[in-house]
């Protein structure tokens, strides 16, 4: 009975670790920039962004980024998704960990989806209003 019980606890072991995707890392000096924001409570429950001077200065001008698209609606082509540095697969709202940032893109023509990273190229905007928007946008966005 030991036997068995050790045998499907290395079986299971092991098909935890062989279903951990690696992806490539696609943090970038300007995705840096983009994870410098951070939250500030203003009042009990209530949280407002806070965005450096240094992630300020990139605000209306256009920007290259590397990372993966995440379709939000379904389809095989999309001009709005959200971009990241981690794939859908390896799902940023799972496991431990922050989220990591998001932006929100709006593109000129269709993109196919694909599990593989792209480079968009497109004009960086903050969205400073307070509204439930999405907080970074990447607008007229196109692959490079």
């Amino acid at each position: 009975m030991r036997k068995i019980i050790l045998f499907l606890f290395c079986l299971a072991s092991y098909k935890a670790v062989a279903q951990v995707n690696v992806h490539t890392d696609m943090r970038t000096p300007t995705w840096n920039l983009i994870g410098l924001k951070y939250d500030k409570q203003v009042k009990p429950l209530v949280w407002q962004p806070v965005f450096p001077p240094a992630l300020k200065a990139i605000n209306n001008k256009i920007i290259e980024l590397p990372g993966y698209i995440i379709p939000t609606k379904v389809g095989s082509s999309f001009n709005e998704f959200l971009f990241s540095i981690v794939p859908v697969a390896s799902c940023p709202y799972c496991g431990s960990g922050d989220i990591p940032s998001m932006i929100e893109v709006k593109t000129l023509k269709p993109l196919a989806w694909t599990e593989d990273p792209v480079i968009l190229k497109g004009k960086f905007i903050i969205n400073d209003s307070g509204d439930s928007r999405s907080v970074f946008f990447l607008l007229d966005a196109a692959k490079k």
